[in-house]
């Protein structure tokens, strides 16, 4: 790759890093979603710092294309983000579930306290 090409990844990866800094500071982004996504950009601004790492990697594994080892490499990260976000989803859609259910027992018997006994807003006729 050029020294242009080298130049553009570590713009656009400190670009998307402080894009990663705002998302976290808005409250939008959790933390160690943000830790993630930052140890990649560190690893990408390595790789556009100093290109020959990447050529000795490949050929450590016998891979005769150096991009073909950052593709490979690429594909691998994000099947393992794609698993992780799989297994959160369905923790919390377990946890959802879990939830529904005790708010439904619940309200199906509330407890002799007077703040429960009193008609929630939801219960309440809609005038016209």
């Amino acid at each position: 790759m050029s020294t242009g090409g080298h130049i553009l990844v570590v713009f656009l990866t400190l670009t998307s890093v402080l894009f990663i800094l705002r998302m976290v500071r808005r409250g939008q982004l959790p933390a160690k979603y943000a830790l993630l996504w930052l140890s990649i950009a560190v690893v990408l601004i390595f790789l556009a710092a100093f290109p020959g790492v990447l050529d000795r990697t490949s050929t450590w594994l016998g891979i005769a294309y150096g991009p073909a080892t950052f593709l490979l490499g690429a594909v691998t990260i994000l099947f393992l983000i794609v698993v992780h976000f799989s297994w959160e989803l369905a923790r919390l859609d377990a946890r959802t579930r879990v939830l529904a259910e005790e708010l439904a027992v619940l309200r199906a018997d509330p407890p002799n306290d007077p703040a429960h006994l009193a008609p929630r807003p939801e219960d309440q006729p809609v005038e016209p």
